[in-house]
Parts: structure tokens; sequence; C-alpha cells
């Protein structure tokens, strides 16, 4: 076991929230410890083009994550690439035990873990990730001027999709595994009956297939009768939900009814010095630029506690 260190604040994830948190708490010299994970750089590592990140007209997912890093690296920040899988808040200073054995405490907490979106599992969907199969439609959706899209889902997000898609194409099919959609009725109405949507029931995507550069066809299996066919497209959203990075930190801070880390004023957690920022609390905007806005948030409500702190001792 590696001796204990010890931070003002320690920020445990290096997507758009860690990353803002880590370059304000730097410049506030609060010295933070950012736990990046094994896999730094969060869900925009696995991107291509972003075109809503102000200040860039174009940016590689990847390269935008690296200028974060060098920004928050810049200030003063340290990384450490190792996962949290154990926390303890019960009292302060705060606990965290890491993949390799490091244990660390800390004043305050960020956490700006991210979630994951669910995915098919089926051939063809990792080979195409983010070459044509995706799960943001406001991210990606004006690469698909005109084009053939598919959205797979059922629910609230992928009415929102196909509604958003409506803005750039003509040729949108909904492929739901259930035999109704559960998406609200208001959500619905947007969509069940215009003409440009198609929408096929009981079934799902079975395998994406491709030129080696980027999606061209996409398999359709009916659940019921197991009959498959194949359909042309050249985009597809994966609209079945996410699931929010909280392993380490069940028990320990409050949770929502969706399973995201409940947020108090802005970015306050149930734990008095823990803070939140990013997908982790967000299940409705879910954009790189709302995760960075309450990163800085959560940067700014930790000083203001690790002052309040300093001024009662």
């Amino acid at each position: 076991m590696n001796n204990i260190t010890h931070a003002k604040l320690v920020i445990i994830g290096s997507g758009p929230a860690g990353l803002t948190a880590a370059i304000y708490a730097s410049r506030a010299n609060l010295n933070p410890v950012l736990l990046s994970g094994s896999k730094p750089g969060g869900q925009l590592i696995n991107t291509s083009y972003v075109e809503n990140w102000p200040g860039y007209k174009s940016i590689l997912g990847p390269q935008l994550m690296i200028n974060m890093q060098e920004h928050a690296a810049h200030f003063g920040a340290q990384t450490i690439e190792e996962d949290v899988v154990k926390a303890d808040f019960s009292k302060a200073p705060f606990k965290l035990t890491t993949n390799k054995g490091t244990e660390f405490t800390a004043d305050s907490v960020i956490i700006a873990t991210g979630a994951c979106p669910k995915q098919l599992g089926c051939p063809g969907e990792q080979e195409y990730w983010g070459k044509g199969v995706t799960t943001c439609a406001v991210c990606d959706g004006a690469f698909y001027k005109d084009r053939k899209v598919i959205i797979v889902g059922g629910g609230d997000t992928a009415m929102e999709d196909a509604s958003f898609m409506l803005n750039f194409t003509t040729d949108i099919t909904v492929i739901h595994i259930g035999p109704a959609l559960t998406a609200s009725a208001a959500t619905q109405k947007r969509i069940i009956n215009n003409p440009a949507v198609k929408i096929v029931y009981n079934s799902t995507v079975t395998q994406f297939r491709g030129n080696g550069q980027h999606l061209t066809h996409a398999t359709i299996t009916n659940q019921k009768t197991k009959e498959s066919y194949e359909i042309p497209v050249d985009g597809a959203f994966i609209a079945i939900g996410i699931n929010p990075n909280v392993g380490p930190f069940k028990g320990q801070v409050q949770l929502n009814d969706y399973g995201f880390i409940q947020v108090e004023n802005n970015t306050r957690t149930s734990v008095p010095g823990i803070f939140v920022a990013g997908d982790v609390a967000d299940y409705l905007y879910r954009q790189a630029i709302t995760a960075a806005g309450a990163g800085c948030m959560a940067a700014l409500d930790a000083e203001r506690y690790l002052k309040s702190r300093a001024n009662s001792d």
C-alpha cells in the first residue's frame, strides 16, 4: 500500500467537466489532484469532429481533450492516471482508494466521472463507432444532411434525436425493440405522424457493416419472427440510455431516481464538501459545453467551501 496523499481538492474524472474544474481550481491555488482514470479524456476521446465547441469551427474530439489536459497542466494541476474504486465520504478528510491501491485524503472532492452510453453489443458497432455509429444527434447530426439515418430506441431521447434530425434529413428510420414507443405523448406527437420518419417496431439492429472507413448498412432483426433484412444507412444514433459512472459513490452520496448523483444548489451533493459536475449528474443536456460549465461552477463552489472551512478553524 502506498503512503496516503493528502490534497485540498481531488477531482475525479478527466472529461470536459473534470478538466475545466482542474483549470479553475489550479488558478485559485488549490493545487488540485486530478484522478483521470486509466482512460483519460472522457467520451470526446471516442468522437470524430466536434463542431459545437465555442472558438473552434471544427476540431477532433481527442485533440480538444489534449488541449484541455495541457491547459490544466499549464496551471499546475497534478494528473494521476488511476481509477477510484472506493470512496468514504462519512467524514472529512474524505478518503479515496484507487485501482492501484493508492490512498488519498481530501478536504473537498469534485466528482466528474461522466457516464457511458448503453450500446447494442452487435457486430460492427465498435468498428464503426465514430464512423457513422454514435449516440449524440445534437453533436453529430449536421454531418448527415440529406443522408439516410436510423435511430435505435423508443424513449424520449430517441424521439428528441429524431426531431433534431428533421433539421437535416427527411430519411429517418426509428427502430424500437418494443411494440409501442415509450416516450411521452408530447414527444411522440412530433414524430409519429411525420412522413419523413418511419418507425419499425419489435426490432433491433443486429449488425453494422461498412467499407472500412464509414458505416454503409445495418441489419434489422424482428424480435418476434427473427427475420432479418439489411438496409443502407449513413448514420446510426443509439438512443437506448446511458449509465452514470457512480460505482464507488453508491451509499456515499444521494442518487436520484435515475441513478445519477443528486444535485443540490447547482453542484452540491448531499454531503457538504463533495461536489459534482458533468454527465454523472446530468441526464438531460449531456453536452461537453454544459459539462465544462458545471466543472467551472463546481471548482468555484469547492473554493468557497474550502475558504469557509479555513475561516471557521
